[in-house]
């Protein structure tokens, strides 16, 4: 089957990833993929940093005693590997073999910004009364050209933190609410080409976008409920959406760098065991322009849907 449109069609690569026999993914927090297009896939499983080659052969894997809840990664051009827990409260900085360079983040101490977890999300994202400091179950990293780091934090807060490459605390903005420069989870981060910081507000259904300052630019609304977003040097903007508002379900969205949709495919939820879609966490491209997207099936669904959590779409080359 053939997904998307125009010079952007894709094919599913059926059961992409290989996985030894007794291994599973469960959930998968955030997709990296470095200069070789190895694919770093982190997961809430027994082995939450799987690497895989673009073949999807599995070749190593580490942070087995570091990670308690793995949710967003980011690989730099340097080679560096950033992940972020929400539940230690940390950002922690890796070599791709997994040498820990740098923490962010006082070990299992939250910061104060009101937040009761509840079982019910939005009950615990209106629990946040103000913005704190870093951090409080923070989400994603994103970099700047100039090596400053950027945090999106989280579901126990609602800022964007901005640090310096040697990890000092310059600036953060946001709070809680659904007005300009306020969050409602801000579940994922990215910095463009121009160090624009792009976030999702989950549960906004929005894309906020701030200058490098924290200065609010503008906000795409035509998305639901997003986790993820990667641009490409083409400025071609991928989400990842949850979906579920309306009558939206999870999809894939790919847009011009102004907002235009290009093409999106999903599906409505049907059957939780053979839909495309469940849940869509985390989206990443390769140099080949293929996409990756992972889910959190196990937490949305209580569902272990086996290598399927993370699906591969092959770019379709046009004829020349």
């Amino acid at each position: 089957m053939i997904y998307g449109s125009g010079d952007y069609r894709y094919e599913l690569v059926e059961n992409w990833a290989q996985l030894p026999p007794g291994w599973a993914f469960y959930d998968i927090g955030g997709i990296g993929i470095d200069g070789n297009d190895r694919v770093y896939i982190f997961n809430r499983s027994k082995h939450p940093l799987m690497i895989f080659e673009r073949s999807g052969d599995l070749v190593g894997s580490w942070g087995e005693d570091y990670f308690v809840r793995p949710h967003g990664i980011r690989i730099t051009s340097q080679g560096e590997l950033f992940c972020t827990d929400d539940m230690t409260h940390l950002v922690s900085k890796f070599s791709l073999s997994g040498d820990l360079l740098m923490t962010l983040g006082d070990k299992d101490k939250p910061s104060d910004t009101g937040y009761m977890e509840d079982p019910d999300l939005i009950k615990s994202l209106k629990s946040i009364i103000r913005g704190g400091p870093p951090f409080n179950r923070p989400t994603g990293v994103a970099l700047s050209s100039s090596g400053d780091i950027f945090v999106s934090d989280g579901y126990g807060n609602a800022r964007v933190h901005k640090f310096s490459p040697n990890g000092e605390l310059i600036l953060s903005w946001g709070g809680p609410g659904s007005g300009i420069s306020e969050f409602m989870l801000p579940h994922n981060i990215w910095v463009d080409r121009k160090d624009r910081v792009w976030v999702p507000d989950r549960e906004n259904s929005r894309i906020q976008i701030f200058d490098s300052q924290g200065k609010f630019i503008d906000a795409w609304y035509d998305v639901s409920r997003p986790s993820d977003i990667y641009i490409d040097e083409e400025d071609v903007v991928y989400v990842s959406e949850i979906g579920h508002v309306g009558n939206i379900g999870p999809r894939v969205s790919l847009f011009t760098i102004d907002g235009k949709v290009i093409t999106r495919w999903g599906n409505d939820m049907v059957d939780h065991m053979t839909d495309l879609f469940i849940s869509p966490h985390a989206i990443s491209v390769d140099s080949n322009g293929d996409i990756y997207v992972g889910e959190v099936v196990m937490t949305h669904s209580g569902l272990d849907r086996g290598n399927c959590v993370i699906q591969k779409f092959g770019l379709i080359r046009q004829n020349p």
